[in-house]
């Protein structure tokens, strides 16, 4: 009879197991670090500009706007509580952020690579959303696949005819001649009416996009990039405790036949508008004689971690209209990563432009191996340091830390030999 009994209390305490077990897997959530148990959350903007979604708003329940940075540790050394806590949801405040992709329907397999080095390197313990943008409508593939790598909410947005076309004032007949010209000239993409679409969106539209207008903050991400070094902390927390608002991992130097006179209308801008030129600027890292000429240092923009409202603001809409109007997207081939860096540069105080020495990237061709054998380790990086494009001649960041009055890394010397 004892037997009897023991063996009904093994049953009694096995059912209560599986129960409590089915308890916990059917009421786990995103925001709890377990698992997921309901489809990744989509929404998609239609063809008139609106847009439908069976969630609430974007980081429902998680973006934290009023908090004690002291209550919640944020690791950026290995000295710091938390650096080594890498699995799991991370405890603490979300920002009011998204990353956005500016992709077609083609690229869904290079965009889902990226996706998972984002996730696996930084966003799986942060779930924040995603945006995609497409001048065409997304397919069902590029939504399923993308939404189910995608820790966050996934949102895709048809971006609106007026904001990829040829405005108004361009004359396409001339705008022709140019694209032929520079096919002759063999200048990278110098015959591309889409590219050309694709810079003057990135320079002044994105931002302005109804998915977007629900966030303060954006990380740009490309189809094909790589990230090679785990990330401890949250980059768009980083950016707002530190009163940042356009932040880097690349610079180099413009093809200067692709911007022949935007420079001018960059001066023509500052004299129309003093009141939008910063004090303690970074004039000195776009200009080699204090402002008379550009010697075509810029961010490289594929990779952006930046403040949206910055974006919206109306200096910033002063300066993409004023340049909009010269239209050397067209006539030229003006870049958005020139036309970003040089409204940074004059627009913003050299301390609220970040460079991010611990996000290793890569996008085809130039990769950021985080400078420093030391870092590298903490940061389980697996990228080749003789790669690292940063103190090549050819880039830009030597001025970006001469223009900030910054030590540069330690073993920065040895990388900077072709």
């Amino acid at each position: 009879m004892a037997t009897g009994s023991a063996r009904y209390v093994r049953y009694i305490l096995v059912a209560f197991f599986v129960l409590a077990v089915f308890y916990f897997v059917s009421n786990s959530a995103d925001v709890t670090g377990t698992l997921r148990t309901t489809p990744p959350t989509t929404t998609t903007q239609n063809a008139a500009g609106g847009s439908s979604t069976n969630s609430a708003s974007p980081n429902a329940g998680k973006i934290t706007t009023d908090y004690d940075p002291a209550q919640y540790s944020m690791p950026l050394t290995h000295t710091d509580p938390g650096w080594n806590d890498l699995t799991g949801i991370r405890d603490g405040p979300r920002m009011n952020a998204t990353f956005v992709t500016l992709a077609r329907n083609s690229d869904v397999w290079e965009i889902a690579k990226s996706i998972r080095h984002v996730e696996d390197r930084f966003n799986r313990r942060y779930n924040y959303d995603w945006v995609f943008l497409n001048d065409q409508p997304f397919d069902d593939l590029f939504k399923n696949v993308t939404a189910s790598l995608v820790s966050g909410k996934t949102h895709y947005g048809l971006i609106p005819k007026e904001h990829w076309s040829f405005p108004e004032w361009i004359d396409k007949d001339k705008a022709e001649k140019v694209r032929q010209d520079m096919k002759e000239r063999k200048i990278i993409y110098g015959d591309s009416i889409s590219y050309r679409h694709m810079c003057r969106f990135e320079s002044g539209f994105f931002f302005r996009q109804e998915l977007m207008l629900n966030y303060e903050w954006y990380w740009r991400v490309e189809p094909s990039v790589e990230l090679f070094c785990d990330i401890h902390y949250d980059p768009f927390r980083f950016m707002h405790e530190n009163k940042k608002k356009y932040s880097f991992v690349l610079s180099l130097y413009e093809y200067i036949e692709t911007i022949p006179t935007l420079w001018d209308s960059v001066k023509k801008f500052i004299k129309n508008h003093p009141e939008h030129v910063a004090a303690g600027n970074s004039m000195g890292f776009l200009s080699d004689d204090g402002g008379d000429s550009y010697n075509r240092c810029h961010f490289w923009s594929n990779f952006e971690i930046g403040n949206l409202n910055w974006l919206r603001s109306k200096a910033y809409i002063d300066y993409f209209e004023s340049l909009d109007r010269d239209g050397g997207f067209f006539y030229e081939r003006w870049g958005d990563a020139p036309v970003h860096s040089i409204a940074a540069g004059i627009m913003l105080h050299k301390e609220e432009i970040h460079f991010f020495n611990d996000i290793a990237y890569y996008h085809v061709p130039f990769t950021h191996c985080p400078t420093g054998q030391e870092l590298r380790t903490q940061l389980k990086c697996h990228c080749n340091p003789d790669d690292n494009f940063d103190w090549k001649g050819y880039s830009c960041t030597s001025k970006y830390y001469e223009v900030n009055n910054r030590d540069k890394p330690e073993g920065w010397e040895q990388e900077s030999k072709d």
